[in-house]
């Protein structure tokens, strides 16, 4: 395991290495590009008009703070172990490596079809500037950006996104201003106060089971923070920077959500139907594209539908990163084909690359099926993944302390220290596990179960069950004691 450690960050003697090329200001770029998206951008409008502004923040809040435990916990594993397999190699050593084989593969594929979903998104949006073009050109034309990006080297992609998180930054800062200015009459108009917070009397808005939907969305916004972990094992110094990037990113997206969905709240009544309406196909009528056009600027809808192709093109840049990473740690541990365990002079795993690309060809779907219907096919279908990669961290953190304290070690040798240890990962645990459970309630709750709804909502879970058992059954895997943990690192 060691010898298989030292390849995964230095590479042999005499052979290409990854390459420690990510500062500080890319992880915390990485962290924010991977979260701040559509789900803010687009997602946020329905999640008021569903439960109104107060569920909406009530439930964003409840998600940000399972979001905050998992980063920490993340954190101490990547400072401690930065390795590119991350969630591969962490469930290896510390479960079981039936439990490392299932949730690498599980977070391969999540990310690998996020390609997909996003440039399927990204044919959309650009069709209201081009509404004749060919959607298989401009998946083509995406996906030869994002693996030129990824093929140059580490360092390409790394500042790419931290060029495309700056433009969701600046968008954001600049709402929050426009609409704080708006709430006090300062532009747009007569003060509207904190009249629409309280319309119809409260602030929350159809019952439990709309609030559970909203906490599904909120789920899958927050998704991408984890990205950190996969570049902590090319970052320079991960030992300082992965806790800066963690410590920085919780506090900002929070920020971020939180007032976004305050502002949106308080500036358009959540009976507005155009909240409703805003889907990946309808940017006309994101809630921030509302905001700016009652602020009287008229570019709105096209900046707004700028910064979300920029959005999507981030998710899916990102998702060709960390799939391939991934992919490429599994194929050195002997858990994918190990040519894919190669790498070219630039440090890049070019092999891994390539079939994560062919993955996303899947794209091309969109010029026959339609492209709305493509894009949403594919996101239902790896949805339920990103929780499964959560609760594995929380398992893996859980057990990789315990271990730590089981086999004599000091809590004072960690680099990083997670708090509110075991409260942290248990509780995230709980609440991943009801993201989960309940990912698509409504299947069940007519007069009739939805069979399509719950095989496209939970497809994943058993799936994933499936290639853990495969593993265990054909390579006799179990469950490792603690004491019996691998917790040799090659971190500087």
């Amino acid at each position: 395991m060691q010898a298989t450690q030292d390849n995964q960050q230095s590479g042999s003697r005499n052979g290409p290495a990854l390459r420690k090329t990510f500062k500080a200001r890319h992880l915390t770029m990485i962290a924010l590009g991977g979260s701040i998206g559509t789900g803010l951008f687009l997602a946020s409008g329905g999640a008021i008009a569903s439960s109104g502004p107060g569920g909406a923040l009530l439930a964003y809040a409840a998600v940000g703070i399972m979001v905050y435990f998992l980063m920490t916990s993340l954190g101490e594993l990547a400072t401690y172990m930065p390795d590119s397999g991350s969630f591969s190699t962490y469930g290896t050593r510390f479960v079981s490596p039936a439990f490392g084989f299932a949730i690498g593969w599980n977070f391969w594929y999540n990310w690998a079809v996020t390609i997909a979903a996003e440039l399927s998104a990204a044919t959309v949006i650009i069709k209201y500037w081009f509404p004749e073009s060919s959607s298989t050109l401009w998946s083509l034309l995406f996906l030869l950006m994002m693996f030129g990006l990824n093929f140059l080297s580490s360092r390409g992609y790394g500042e790419s996104e931290y060029w495309f998180a700056i433009i969701k930054i600046i968008t954001v800062i600049v709402f929050l201003v426009v609409g704080v200015l708006m709430i006090f009459g300062i532009m747009g108009g007569e003060k509207i106060g904190f009249s629409n917070f309280q319309l119809g009397g409260s602030s929350f808005h159809g019952g439990f089971f709309a609030f559970v939907g909203v906490f599904m969305a909120a789920g899958f916004s927050f998704q991408g923070t984890e990205l950190v972990g996969v570049a902590a094992g090319e970052s320079e110094n991960p030992r300082r920077n992965v806790p800066l990037a963690i410590r920085q990113v919780f506090w900002r997206i929070m920020i971020f959500y939180i007032f976004a969905i305050l502002v949106i709240g308080l500036v358009i009544p959540y009976t507005n139907p155009d909240l409703l309406r805003g889907g990946i196909d309808d940017i006309g009528v994101s809630p921030f594209t509302i905001v700016f056009n009652k602020a009287g600027l008229a570019i709105a809808a096209s900046v707004m539908n700028a910064v979300i192709l920029s959005s999507v093109l981030s998710a899916g840049n990102s998702g060709m990163y960390a799939s391939t990473r991934v992919l490429y740690a599994m194929a050195k541990d002997g858990m994918a084909p190990r040519a894919l365990g190669k790498l070219n002079r630039r440090g890049v795993p070019v092999g891994a690359l390539l079939v994560t690309t062919a993955v996303g060809m899947l794209a091309f779907l969109a010029s026959f099926f339609g492209d709305g219907a493509v894009y949403n096919w594919l996101l239902n279908a790896s949805g339920m993944c990103g929780f499964i990669n959560w609760l594995g961290i929380a398992v893996c953190h859980y057990r990789f302390r315990r271990a730590f304290v089981k086999q004599g070690h000091s809590l004072d040798e960690l680099p990083y220290r997670a708090k509110w240890f075991p409260f942290g990962p248990l509780f995230a645990f709980a609440l991943c596990l009801i993201a989960v459970l309940g990912q698509n309630m409504g299947a069940f709750t007519g007069d009739s179960i939805d069979w399509y709804g719950v095989l496209v909502s939970y497809v994943s879970l058993p799936l994933f069950f499936f290639i853990w058992a495969g593993y265990r059954w054909f390579r006799t895997s179990r469950i490792i004691p603690l004491e019996e943990c691998d917790l040799s690192t090659n971190a500087e």
